[in-house]
């Protein structure tokens, strides 16, 4: 099934996409940059594609974040750093990044860029119609650098499904605070981990909570109703149904291809210790770190 492929791929590629957030060259590069603090580095990094938006558009993009935490980042970072200065540094982090992690005999090889070049045309061959984040990111310049031109192809491909999550989110009446304490509640992340790093307060988580259990969706306990599993899983199948089209363009066989040569490198990025504990993403490792 398509929708199966589209969630396979998204476990191999997210892990790659997240070294954005958490490899230890990203945060040297924001430092320099004269970024103060992670939270300003992520918005930066992250946002960088849109140019210099405003708080306002950012917290709608991005969706789960209080509009405080936003705002205590941005508009300021553009006075660092412009995005063009933002995204040519994540650029050089990531080529680092995966240098480092992967080894040079592994990013300097043919499967590495054979790797990139299709995970470039699958991020090419998506449709970005009504996905800002996805269209910004899918209209950069193809990068020279095999590391850098993967790296950026997956980001399209994230922030693709990404906008896509958000879609099935709104279709199905889901703010960012009861999108979250779903995730929590499927066991997807840890929920005191996403109230806290996205800067809700506890009378938020509690007033969304409530409105969950006003329609069925939680028991009185947290745990998911069956009406709330069934939500779940509808977002989740539209999330999977709106990111099919650069697979199903990219074909059966160069996707499992793709998919082949993505495993090794989620298996590193899983293996790091760099992915936090709590599971912010909600992906599901495909199989258990090592020494686990």
């Amino acid at each position: 099934m398509v929708d199966a492929t589209a969630r396979a791929l998204w476990q191999r590629y997210e892990p790659v996409h997240d070294l954005v957030y958490f490899a230890p060259q990203a945060r040297r590069a924001a430092d320099a940059l004269g970024l103060r603090g992670f939270w300003m580095g992520y918005f930066a990094l992250r946002a960088a594609p849109l140019g210099e938006v405003s708080p306002a558009v950012v917290t709608s993009g991005f969706y789960v974040f209080h509009p405080a935490r936003v705002a205590r980042a941005l508009p300021d970072a553009w006075a660092y750093a412009a995005p063009a200065k933002v995204l040519a540094a994540r650029e050089d982090a990531m080529d680092a990044a995966m240098t480092e992690l992967f080894g040079p005999d592994v990013t300097g090889s043919a499967g590495f860029a054979e790797a990139a070049d299709l995970a470039w045309r699958a991020a090419s061959a998506a449709d970005t119609s009504g996905r800002v984040l996805a269209a910004a990111n899918q209209a950069l310049e193809r990068p020279a650098r095999p590391t850098a031109r993967l790296w950026q192809a997956v980001t399209t491909l994230r922030e693709h499904r990404g906008d896509g999550h958000i879609a099935a989110l709104v279709s199905q009446g889901l703010g960012p605070v009861e999108a979250m304490l779903l995730k929590a509640a499927a066991g997807e992340s840890d929920g005191a981990f996403l109230r806290e790093t996205r800067r809700w307060e506890q009378t938020d988580w509690a007033a969304g909570g409530a409105r969950l259990r006003a329609r069925g969706l939680l028991a009185a306990d947290g745990s998911l109703t069956a009406a709330g599993a069934a939500a779940r899983a509808e977002v989740e199948a539209l999330t999977d149904a709106a990111a099919e089209g650069p697979w199903a363009a990219l074909g059966p066989d160069r996707t499992a291809r793709l998919a082949a040569l993505l495993d090794p490198l989620a298996d590193a990025v899983e293996d790091s210790g760099l992915l936090p504990p709590g599971n912010p993403v909600g992906v599901t490792p495909r199989r258990r770190p090592a020494g686990g």
